[in-house]
């Protein structure tokens, strides 16, 4: 067993209690936060593919035509009978995606450590005890682990928009805990139809009793779990009809905080995709359902930030919208096409992060979130200004940038796949993204400073302006380099549609 799989997920969770003990002594909070930040993008580079099993049963023999990704779990005893084991799989997906998450979490910590309004140690606590969450869901084979820490990140997301001193978070929180009271319980009732008919919360040993015969795929019960993991998998990642109040939490969340939410949700939202294809593949609805709720948040999320005025909300909903590009890519159900979708998904969590941190240097300076009484900022910070532009100019497409790699994938995979008014349809929403974003940054950046403008604080931390660069780095060598991507998501891809899971 590779002892740092579990290390990935018992690192933040550690680093989380620290802060929360040490929650008022601030210079120690500094050093330890950044020590174990630094350690989060690094274990899964440094860690080599394979299972681990906790409390669990290894593997007796294992499927040869599954070794290219997910190694089977079949073990000689009786698959109907219940195994209480928790097992982490890491395959070359896994460490693409733990490590853009360790990433993105690093520069966020690093960021919110030096904001003047910065709260206490508490916040910390937050951001770490979501990225171990969310780490555990990615590598999980246990759909009942999963849904454990599906609630933990939940809680998480509330805590970081609580301890975020913005006015109305404990509203929006609020809002957000009592939805999730109705499609958390929901998405467990699922996992409960699931053991109930299989026998497993082993993700691999139900999808074999399914393919072998164990258990009869027509099973109306299944149709129904079905059902209630997609309503959580809606929940989890912001997509309609909870696109509103996902973007209202951004909006009420600190630029480091929202940066990391949505890094949340990019990752719930690829986790349990992936999982749907994988058990639900032999429904031959499972991949119009995943196109059709992609499609309307695509929509709905580019058409409802065109009329924002409220910076955060504006890329709150061009986030939703730039979901619904990484579920057509999952839905068109091809190898290319999926990969194109989980590499859209990649440069969505960091060109998120890179808006939400570089519009947060204007929130710093000014305390104003209202695109109507801002203006003047490109003569205050021109090199913030050319980073945030550049940012937009990712989550549009343009090229050389990452996102114009996915998006051109994503085209060229409707295509392939007989789908063409997918790809006009998303080449139409990147112009409308495009315009979108241009609106905002000329209403804070280029238009004159208006007279009742005032600004709180003169320098914007190193701090921050460090973590664009570093976001800006990232966005140029994956669009220049796709493959140093595509590589570690292609397997799984393959895997997926090839309906070997």
């Amino acid at each position: 067993m590779n002892l740092l799989i579990p290390l990935m997920v018992i690192v933040p969770i550690l680093c989380a209690l620290f802060l929360n003990l040490l929650h008022k002594k601030d210079r120690t909070i500094k050093t330890i936060a950044i020590f174990l930040a630094l350690v989060l993008p690094a274990l899964p580079i440094l860690a080599n593919y394979g299972l681990h099993y906790f409390g669990g049963y290894a593997p007796l023999i294992e499927n040869p035509t599954l070794s290219n990704n997910l190694p089977s779990l079949i073990t000689g005893t009786a698959l109907n009978t219940f195994h209480p084991a928790i097992t982490y799989s890491f395959q070359s997906a896994q460490k693409i995606f733990v490590f853009i998450l360790g990433l993105v979490g690093l520069l966020a910590v690093f960021t919110s450590l030096f904001e003047t309004r910065r709260p206490s140690g508490v916040y910390g606590y937050m951001m770490f005890m979501g990225i171990a969450a969310v780490t555990a869901i990615l590598l999980t084979d246990d759909i009942f682990n999963l849904y454990v820490f599906f609630e933990i990140a939940a809680l998480a997301t509330v805590g970081i928009v609580l301890v975020s001193n913005v006015k109305g978070n404990y509203e929006t929180a609020l809002k957000y805990m009592i939805l999730g009271s109705i499609a958390a319980p929901l998405l467990l009732l699922g996992i409960a139809l699931l053991l109930g008919v299989t026998g497993n919360v082993n993700i691999t040993d139900i999808i074999y009793s399914l393919k072998n015969g164990l258990v009869n795929p027509q099973n109306p019960v299944l149709l129904m779990a079905c059902g209630l993991i997609v309503f959580g998998w809606l929940y989890g990642s912001g997509l309609p009809p909870f696109h509103t109040i996902k973007s209202a939490i951004y909006s009420k969340a600190l630029p480091s905080g929202a940066a990391l939410i949505q890094a949340f949700s990019v990752f719930i939202f690829i986790a349990l995709g992936i999982i749907i294809l994988r058990i639900f593949s032999y429904l031959p609805f499972s991949q119009w359902v995943i196109l059709g709720v992609s499609l309307l948040a695509m929509i709905l999320g580019i058409t409802m930030a065109i009329v924002q005025t409220d910076i955060k909300r504006m890329i709150g909903f061009l986030a939703v919208g730039e979901l619904g590009y990484i579920g057509i890519g999952l839905g068109l159900g091809t190898a290319f096409g999926i990969t194109a979708g989980l590499f859209q998904a990649v440069n969505e969590a960091i060109i998120t992060a890179f808006l939400f941190i570089g519009f947060g240097t204007v929130l710093y300076q000014t305390r104003v979130s209202d695109t109507r009484k801002l203006g003047g900022m490109m003569a205050r910070n021109p090199v913030v200004a050319l980073l945030v532009l550049l940012a937009g100019f990712a989550m549009a497409g343009v090229p050389p940038l990452n996102a114009f790699q996915s998006k051109l994938m994503l085209i060229q995979a409707s295509i392939n796949a007989g789908f063409p008014e997918l790809g006009v349809i998303m080449i139409l929403l990147s112009i409308v993204t495009f315009m979108t974003f241009m609106k905002a940054f000329h209403a804070v950046f280029l238009r004159p400073k208006p007279a009742d403008l005032e600004f709180k604080n003169e320098n914007i931390p190193k701090a921050t302006i460090i973590a664009l660069v570093v976001f800006m780095v990232v966005c140029i060598v994956f669009g220049l380099f796709p493959q140093v991507v595509t590589s570690y998501l292609q397997p799984l891809a393959t895997s997926l549609a090839g309906g070997i899971v």
